[in-house]
């Protein structure tokens, strides 16, 4: 279980410069009456998880703006081209949406079964489990021949410290991708409100939270 002591050791590791930053104080907080560790264990949890979302959705931002598609989706062929990435997902039909919500719903699932994570001799990230880690598929009863976090096992060559240096990697560029993503998405909305993505990125009339509001299948 990790401590506030060693999150500050932590933050100077991954930029000395600005070093640890925690306005909210919410590494002093107990949530839920845990434990302050076991909240920090959900606090770094959380930022890797989300970072590494981030980094699929800035690289996805880019791919639908450019109107990049897969050969043969069916889906996509019923798509018009030339729509900003929030139009795209707009105009998807409501099965495809569904499909990421329950995949996404279904891995979410796996990732916080402890029965799941001992069969990888593994805990939860707030019991001491180590934060980032995605379980393999091998409690799943239909067989999965890789798994989603290292598929073609390239890290189990990799040295320790390797692995050390690529987790801190990991961190800051799910940071960037974060106030990039979000970027993007405050100039769709408010043209000019980020000045150097001014005329880049496409204008969206609709609402950019929609997703996570109650009109999550409703375009605007």
């Amino acid at each position: 279980m990790e401590t506030k002591a060693e999150l500050e050791a932590l933050a100077m590791e991954l930029n000395p410069v600005v070093g640890f930053w925690d306005p909210l104080k919410l590494s002093d907080k107990e949530f839920w009456g845990q434990s302050n560790e076991a909240t920090i264990g959900f606090l770094r949890e959380s930022e890797i998880k989300h970072g590494r979302i981030a980094m699929a959705g800035f690289v996805g931002f880019i791919v639908h703006s450019n109107g990049i598609r897969t050969q043969g989706d069916g889906i996509v062929a019923g798509i018009p081209e030339g729509l900003s990435a929030p139009d795209t997902w707009d105009a998807m039909p409501e099965i495809a949406k569904w499909q990421i919500i329950l995949f996404v719903g279904v891995m979410e699932a796996l990732r916080e079964n402890k029965a799941v994570l001992a069969g990888d001799g593994e805990k939860h990230y707030m019991k001491g489990g180590k934060p980032g880690y995605f379980p393999t598929f091998d409690m799943v009863p239909h067989p999965v021949p890789f798994t989603l976090y290292d598929p073609f096992g390239a890290t189990k060559k990799f040295s320790e410290e390797k692995k050390a240096n690529l987790r801190l990697k990991e961190i800051n560029n799910g940071r960037l991708a974060m106030i990039g993503l979000f970027g993007f998405l405050a100039e769709g909305s408010v043209p000019g409100s980020v000045p150097l993505l001014k005329g880049v990125i496409p204008a969206y009339a609709g609402e950019v939270m929609a997703p996570f509001s109650s009109n999550i299948f409703v375009a605007p």
